[in-house]
């Protein structure tokens, strides 16, 4: 029985119970349901605070031949229906009361005097040092009723954009900080008792104990009104026990499917071509390579958006499944329960699909499935943990061995990083020799590059920006298997190590990781420190 299912039967048992009391009083009962949202109130009879104090309400005006009715409950004094009955009588009236239950005087009561609704201020993210600002939204935080605080963190979260919650026991206090734009930073200093509340409403809407003594994890789902729009927050939640209570990870997916697309992932005309080729071929392995956070998944669904067509099936194996895609079968493999891609990758083999994604190759069970898989028809996606495309390549040769049938399989490697994107307020300058220099050896012989015009851009912090930094930019370096680098997957070429790799990769073409963010440093999306700071 679900919570709304619950809550009817809870009010049918109420009412049926009010009916039988009626029958005891002598009053004559009324159920209210089909018209307490809706039916006009009753104005000048009694005030807020008198219907509040005597559980009385009125139901109809008396005059003109119509007696005076009023709506009472179980509690309401029996003086109160003794006055009301001597005042309407001297006036040559009459006053009728009927018995409703409490769940009917609370609706009621709510429309007559409805809650004040409270506005909280906003959460602001605070710079370096700025301890006011931590100071100001600790005590925000700390006023939000327990019924609104949790509500309240994830809204915020997702008006400021945060990737990530991260909520922390110290020994006196809670600790609140929130990733935006890749970085984690501090938000508030709550009170101990605030604990309780977020922990409450963790284990309740994520399925999560509040004293568990191992790590869990869990999902919830809220709907957020902003603008006159709704947007579903899809929220994965990572709790571990510390030594003063349990720190939470809430991970917030905002998913807009329309977003998912390759012509967003800011590639040049040259590469969006060469990436629809490889991943319209009916066969093949593209994987995606970056560390955690990197935006490897985002990517991964843009390409499957891309091939999502009612001709191809397209199957998925997620853990978790973190964006739900129309069209597409996705499949959650519960590795933390004894599941394993290899095993679930084998079993969609059977159903014929056209297009699979694999969420991470672990193993060398998986990397041999998905290698098999790729070569007999499928075109099969998967992201892998590496540095670069070219470790990608030398860390899979030691995973399943160099072998003709790895060479033939792969066809498209891609790692990826997330910059901070600067802002319109960005200042230019000119750096010094030193950066110059190395910009000129990093970049020599890349097409479009002026040596001589070399001009890098500083952060700006304004009123929305504090930073200087708003949203982020991908950087994508693409390695393409040509004959020469399969000659380095099947064993004809000895040491197959990853600067060797790309040193071959970069002769055919490939600009590196460090290429594409200097390029995009001098174009002023981000600055060299960002790219230093991610590559």
């Amino acid at each position: 029985m679900n919570e709304d299912e619950l809550q009817q039967k809870r009010r049918e048992n109420e009412e049926a119970a009010t009916a039988n009391r009626a029958r005891i009083l002598n009053l004559p009962y009324l159920d209210t349901r089909n018209f307490e949202a809706s039916v006009p109130l009753v104005s000048g009879l009694l005030d807020i605070e008198e219907m509040r104090q005597s559980f009385i309400l009125p139901l109809q005006k008396g005059g003109d031949g119509a007696h005076y009715q009023f709506m009472i409950t179980s509690q309401t004094p029996r003086s109160v229906l003794a006055e009301l009955r001597e005042r309407y009588e001297r006036e040559g009236e009459r006053a009728d009361f009927f018995l409703i239950s409490g769940s009917a005087f609370r609706v009621f009561m709510l429309r007559y005097d409805p809650p004040r609704e409270v506005h909280y201020d906003d959460i602001k993210i605070a710079a370096e040092g700025d301890s006011e600002t931590i100071a100001s939204v600790s005590e925000t935080l700390n006023s939000v009723g327990s019924d609104k605080v949790f509500d309240f963190l994830l809204e915020q979260a997702d008006k400021l954009g945060a990737s990530d919650i991260h909520i922390e026991n110290l020994k006196g206090e809670i600790r609140v900080r929130m990733r935006v734009d890749g970085l984690l930073h501090p938000v508030a200093n709550l009170d101990k008792d605030r604990y309780r509340v977020i922990m409450g409403e963790l284990s309740s809407r994520a399925n999560v104990s509040a004293a568990s003594d191992k790590p869990q994890s869990g999902h919830l789902q809220m709907d957020i009104h902003r603008s006159g729009s709704t947007h579903t927050l899809n929220v994965r939640v990572e709790t571990i026990p510390t030594m003063y209570g349990q720190d939470a990870v809430l991970r917030l997916f905002n998913f807009d499917e329309s977003l998912l697309s390759l012509d967003l992932l800011g590639l040049s005309e040259e590469e969006l071509l060469e990436l629809k080729d490889i991943i319209n071929r009916p066969r093949g392995l593209v994987l995606m390579v970056g560390p955690t956070g990197s935006g490897k998944s985002t990517t991964l669904y843009s390409l499957l958006n891309a091939l999502n067509t009612t001709d191809r099936k397209i199957i998925t194996l997620e853990d978790p499944i973190e964006y739900s895609l129309t069209g597409i079968s996705q499949i959650p493999i519960k590795t933390n329960k004894g599941g394993s891609f290899a095993e679930g990758l084998r079993s969609v083999l059977r159903l014929d699909p056209d297009v699979v994604m694999v969420g991470e190759i672990r193993d060398a069970d998986t990397a041999k499935t998905a290698i098999q898989a790729s070569i007999t028809g499928h075109l099969v996606l998967s992201s892998f943990h590496a540095d670069s495309s070219a470790s990608a390549f030398s860390r899979m040769i030691d995973l399943v061995g160099a072998n003709p049938i790895f060479s033939n399989s792969v066809r498209l490697v891609i790692a990826q990083r997330l910059v901070r994107r600067l802002t319109d307020a960005k200042e230019p300058y000119d750096p010094d020799d030193a950066i110059k220099s190395y910009i000129r050896d990093t970049l020599q012989g890349v097409d479009g590059f002026n040596p001589d015009e070399i001009k890098l851009f500083r952060p700006v912090a304004t009123p929305d920006a504090p930073f200087g930094y708003s949203g982020r930019a991908v950087i994508m370096e693409q390695l393409v298997v040509s004959d020469d680098i399969s000659a380095f997957l099947r064993g004809d070429v000895a040491a197959a190590d990853a600067k060797k790799i790309e040193s071959v990769a970069r002769k055919n073409g490939m600009l590196t990781l460090e290429q594409k963010g200097l390029l995009m440093a001098l174009a002023g999306v981000t600055t060299i420190e960002e790219v230093s700071r991610v590559i």
